[in-house]
């Protein structure tokens, strides 16, 4: 006879999650970061299609919106990564 207990289905109902909850809290704030940048983005169009708009060169569109949703892709990417010690 074997010394060992069988598990029943019932007795192994704890869930393993593969990431914790700050990880969910850090991929939320990644998220928001990206919505952020993307949010930066918006505007600078022209009314008319025969005037053309200079504000869609200006320094948030080009170079600070991008930066934000690549800072909030490699927080994402952290919160992934990142394990609980």
């Amino acid at each position: 006879m074997s010394t060992q207990k069988e598990h029943s289905p019932e007795q192994n109902t704890e869930q393993v999650f593969a990431l914790q909850s700050h990880n969910y809290k850090l991929m939320l704030i990644g998220i928001g970061v990206v919505v952020v940048g993307f949010l930066l983005m918006i505007g600078g169009g022209s009314e008319d299609p025969n005037v053309f708009n200079e504000e869609v060169f200006s320094f948030r569109r080009i170079t600070l919106a991008p930066i934000t949703v690549l800072a909030g892709y490699a927080v994402i990417f952290y919160a992934i990564l990142k394990k609980k010690k």
